[in-house]
Formats: C-alpha cells, sequence, structure tokens
C-alpha cells in the first residue's frame, strides 16, 4: 500500500521540514494574522510549481494535478499560533513575538503539510487523482475551517484528511480510531444583573456576585444530575468578572466557561439547562438573566474506512507497534467542519519525550515538540493521499 518512493523522499527531505517548521515556530503569527505564514506557504508551492491561491484574509488553497484521472484528496495544516508567553527561551527558535506562540504545534503541521505537498509533486505524473492542500487559518477561534469551506476549498473533494501532533503521546505512536476524536466545543456567557449599592446596606440591594457564585455551585448538576452517566461531558466556568469597589455591592455580574460532549442531543439538552439554570437563580433573587450560548465545533467523527486506511498505512509504514488507540480528548477541533461535507479521518501524531522536555501540555508556555515526530506527519500526510487515490 506504502509507496517507497515518499518514503524516501520524506527521508531526503528531513533538515528542510526541521528548518521550516524551526522558523514558522519563531515568528507566530495568532488567529486571523497569520500574514507572513500566508505568505511564506504561497511562496513554497508557487517555487514548486503547484497551482494555489491565497484566501480572505488569510490562509492557503493548493491543488496538486495527478497525471491520471481519479478523485481528489483534501489534506488539512493549520497555521496558527497562540497568544501564550512562550517559556522555552534556550531555544534557538524561540518566539521572537512577546505574548505569542506556537504552542499547540501548528507551526508543526504547516511544515510537515508542505513538505509532503513537495514529495507528492514529485510524483504527480503517478498520481490517479488529485490531492487539495488546505492551509488553514483561525483554527484556535474555530472560525477558519469555516471561512476555506466558504471559498470553495470542499468544491470537488472526495475525502479529507488531517493531522495533530499530539504530546500526550509518546513519540513515534499514531493513534486514529473510528468514530469520535475531538468533541464539540461550545461556549457560553451568562450575565446577571441585580441592584447595586452600599456594601453596608445589602438589604436595599441585589448582589449580582450571589448570584453569580450561586449559579457556579449549582450549574455542575447538569451534568452529574441531568444527563446519563454513560454520556461524556464537561462544563467549566473559566472567568466570572463580578462589582467594582470592595464595598459596593456588585449590580451586575458576568460568567463565561465552555461545554463540551460528543452526542449533539447532549450538547442540545447542556444548553437549554444553562438558560433554565440562569433563569431560574436570577428569579431566586429578583434579579435577571441573560444568556448568550455560542456553538463552537461539533465533535469529530472519523470515517471507518478512512481510520482504517491510516491504521494500515502506520502499520506498514512505521511498524505495528506504532498504531495506538487513544481515547478521545475533550479538546475542541474544527476539523469537524470538513467532515461535515465528506468523509475522513483526523489523526494523533505522538510529539511526547520526556528526554527531550517535550511532555509539556498544548496551550503551555513550555510547550515544543520532539522534531523527531515531523518526519512520520509528514509522511503520514503524503501516504495517505497515495493510499486513498490508489484505493478509489
Amino acid at each position: 500500500m506504502i509507496n517507497q518512493t515518499i518514503k524516501l523522499a520524506i527521508q531526503g527531505h528531513t533538515d528542510e521540514l526541521i528548518e521550516i517548521r524551526r522558523k514558522i515556530h519563531s515568528e507566530p503569527e495568532i488567529s486571523w494574522e497569520e500574514y507572513k505564514t500566508t505568505d511564506y506557504v504561497y511562496s513554497y508551492l508557487e517555487n514548486l510549481g503547484i497551482q494555489c491561491r491565497k484566501t480572505d484574509p488569510t490562509g492557503v488553497i493548493a491543488e496538486i494535478k495527478g497525471g491520471k484521472p481519479g478523485k481528489t484528496v483534501a489534506l488539512r495544516g493549520d497555521m496558527d499560533a497562540l497568544s501564550v508567553q512562550e517559556l522555552n527561551k534556550d531555544l534557538s527558535y524561540a518566539s521572537k513575538e512577546d505574548g505569542k506562540m506556537h504552542a499547540c504545534g501548528h507551526d508543526a503541521h504547516t511544515a510537515m503539510l508542505l513538505v509532503a505537498a513537495k514529495t507528492l509533486n514529485e510524483i504527480k505524473d503517478d498520481l490517479p487523482g488529485n490531492v487539495r492542500l488546505l492551509f488553514q487559518p483561525a483554527e484556535e477561534i474555530a472560525e477558519g475551517a469555516k471561512s476555506l469551506v466558504k471559498q470553495g476549498a470542499m468544491e470537488g473533494v472526495d475525502n479529507v484528511f488531517g493531522i495533530h501532533i499530539w504530546s500526550q503521546i509518546p513519540t513515534g505512536k499514531v493513534s486514529c480510531s473510528p468514530g469520535p476524536s475531538f468533541a464539540a466545543a461550545d461556549r457560553f456567557i451568562v450575565t446577571f444583573k441585580g441592584r447595586g449599592g452600599l456594601g453596608a446596606m445589602p438589604h436595599d440591594c441585589i448582589d449580582a456576585a450571589v448570584i453569580a457564585s450561586s449559579f457556579v455551585m449549582n450549574i455542575q448538576s447538569v451534568i452529574s444530575r441531568t444527563i446519563d452517566p454513560q454520556e461524556s461531558a464537561v462544563l467549566t466556568v473559566g472567568k466570572m468578572t463580578a462589582g467594582t469597589r470592595f464595598n459596593v455591592i456588585a449590580e451586575n455580574a458576568e460568567i463565561e466557561g465552555t461545554i463540551r460532549c460528543f452526542n449533539p442531543a447532549v450538547q442540545c439538552h447542556i444548553e437549554t439547562q444553562i438558560k433554565t439554570f440562569a433563569d431560574m437563580t436570577a428569579a431566586l433573587y429578583g434579579a435577571s438573566a441573560k444568556v448568550n450560548y455560542i456553538r463552537g465545533t461539533q465533535a469529530v467523527l472519523n470515517e471507518a474506512s478512512s481510520a482504517k486506511l491510516v491504521q494500515n498505512i502506520v502499520s506498514e509504514a512505521f511498524g505495528v507497534d506504532k498504531m495506538l488507540e487513544e481515547k478521545p480528548t475533550m479538546g475542541g477541533e474544527d476539523f469537524s467542519v470538513y467532515l461535515e461535507n465528506v468523509p475522513g479521518a483526523f489523526s494523533l501524531v505522538g510529539c511526547g519525550n520526556s528526554a527531550k522536555d517535550t511532555q509539556w501540555s498544548h496551550h503551555h508556555g513550555l510547550f515544543n515538540i520532539d522534531e523527531d515526530a515531523l518526519i512520520i506527519g509528514a509522511e503520514l500526510y503524503a501516504q495517505y493521499a497515495w493510499g486513498y487515490l490508489k484505493s478509489t
């Protein structure tokens, strides 16, 4: 199944692969600000003679036309960084942008997909079909995939594949199981309005801080007491703002949080319950509540035959022992947007190695990757495209 020419070519591009990743890592750009990264990707592909176009405002869609007729498979790599301070100060390629960092591995995704594109372009005459390349912006705010789809990313595409570097998996291991991979991820904002006043006269006031605190303490019962225990769901209140001064009773309070689950019915249930709890809590104290529930990403659900293709490729290309069955994560991923259009799969490629200090959690200031994982990810991208096109 695997193409030995691809394997040898990827190995030959190892130094370039690391160089590209380090360049992008040192020049992080957050969501919708990936202008330099977009220009770099576009120029790299254009120099290879690959047909490509920039998307608005950032991002690149490209296509490698195979020499033989066939279907079209899309490969996606995201490009945006995070508003996180880099703590790896001793790295030669540490972030040059204060307060911005590739703390999730998207620098690796972009580098791996560029080198995979270079390799596939070298064998394009043998490709039985086409390879669409999606260099996506704004994954971290769950807006980039929707934007690319609106700009034609999935037109004529039959299957889609994506990779996420994963520090919770040892370097060399790969996971891609059929079914749920990443959870649906929503956001909610609850605003309570009471009546402020002098802290010494609470009887004349309606304390929004107390109301918000009551809501936070009770809302977890939505998960623990209204949802089937066999269903997975998480409700997190991450931010609460109330009051303006130590001796003034708060008139307003605002709570922000996130919901993670896999079942759309559970997702709808939680949304309804948050609104019910907010209204009832406010009414109990004589206040009012407003809920803004923001749908983010849907769950990433790997299509069975696509996931099986990944497993077969990993077993043959890297060894049967390299395939790992990682449990679904409650993390969110807007790769789900592509899967709403066509079948496909999303794979985790391990980059965790305590000997190289790359075991840190994603979004942490010390996050880094074991660069030995880059060659695995780049080859997996290219071999998936080859394997899918050859099997259809």
